[in-house]
């Protein structure tokens, strides 16, 4: 498979501030994991800036402005008590942007399989008109609009394996019955959404995880409901929100999968999208906070995305 890899020095340069989980040094951890030898077909992407046009797709411009407006000169800006910014933030926040909207193009024209984009900060908290959860542009929701308007796609399928419920990606398409949007996520937990009572207009899927569950559950739950939905959907394009935090090992939850789970769910989206959508994949990086964990389950996962499948 033709894997695309995104990533960028400006993602280093969106600054947390000490103790902070959602830090540089994740990137650090998934570049050392991916100079193995086994990567060396990794095709290796230097993402553009995103523009606020693209931004615009799911943001309004006043919360753009107020974002940006909020960027320090020094230091870190708390806007609220975990979602922070530093004089770093504009470049990494466009940059992500950037690199799923150019990844769109990349699988979309034909010019690689599928891709990975290693971006921070994250996106699936972000709602369209509320930066929050560590997010400030949701990332994988304005890929979602772009292909929608430059390539005039009908149906496109969001899965979300973070363990934290995308609550900015269902906010944003929550009455768009072109968008299926699919979440497993531990419940309760932050941020309080992903109750399989919300539905939508039909298209949003929520499948909560209990505190302990390990990957028996979660590969049962992807089998009896994700799995089959999106295959009726028929999407023309697969996004899929790679958070990595229901990891066993993961500081900020309590879910017990390990590598081999994301193997497993990795190969089964591909599946998916290899009968319904010529195998158009992009993948997103969202959470997942021990570092070790964090670098073998990204390893893993586009380890199989550079696998063809059988």
């Amino acid at each position: 498979m033709r894997t695309l890899y995104y990533s960028h020095p400006d993602f280093l340069f969106h600054e947390t501030g000490i103790g902070h989980p959602e830090c540089p040094d994740r990137l650090r951890s998934i570049e050392k994991a991916l100079s193995a030898p086994e990567f060396s077909g990794l095709i290796r992407q230097s993402p553009p800036l995103g523009t606020e046009r693209q931004i615009r797709l799911i943001h309004p411009q006043f919360h753009i402005d107020a974002i940006l407006e909020a960027i320090p000169e020094q230091g870190e800006h708390y806007l609220d008590h975990d979602t922070v910014l530093s004089p770093g933030s504009k470049q990494a926040a466009f940059r992500a942007v950037g690199a799923v909207c150019d990844a769109v193009d990349k699988v979309l024209t034909g010019k690689a399989d599928n891709a990975f984009c290693a971006v921070r900060p994250p996106g699936h908290h972000a709602e369209p008109q509320l930066a929050m959860g560590f997010c400030l542009f949701n990332n994988i929701a304005i890929a979602a609009n772009y292909a929608r308007q430059q390539y005039q796609l009908e149906r496109i399928a969001i899965v979300d394996f973070d363990v934290h419920h995308g609550n900015g990606t269902q906010a944003a398409f929550y009455n768009q019955p072109n968008v299926l949007y699919a979440s497993s996520h531990e419940m309760p937990h932050y941020p309080g959404t992903g109750h399989p009572a919300e539905t939508g207009v039909g298209n949003i899927i929520n499948v909560p995880l209990a505190a302990g569950d390990s990957g028996i559950e979660f590969r049962q739950k992807y089998a009896h409901i994700i799995l089959p939905a999106l295959k009726i959907f028929k999407p023309e394009l697969l996004l899929v929100s790679a958070g990595f935090d229901a990891h066993k090992d993961d500081p900020l939850a309590s879910i017990m999968l390990v590598e081999d789970d994301f193997k497993w769910v990795t190969q089964e989206l591909m599946s998916v999208a290899d009968h319904c959508c010529k195998g158009r994949v992009i993948s997103a990086l969202e959470g997942g906070y021990n570092l070790k964990a964090l670098a073998a389950s990204v390893a893993i996962h586009i380890k199989t995305l550079m696998t063809d499948i059988e």
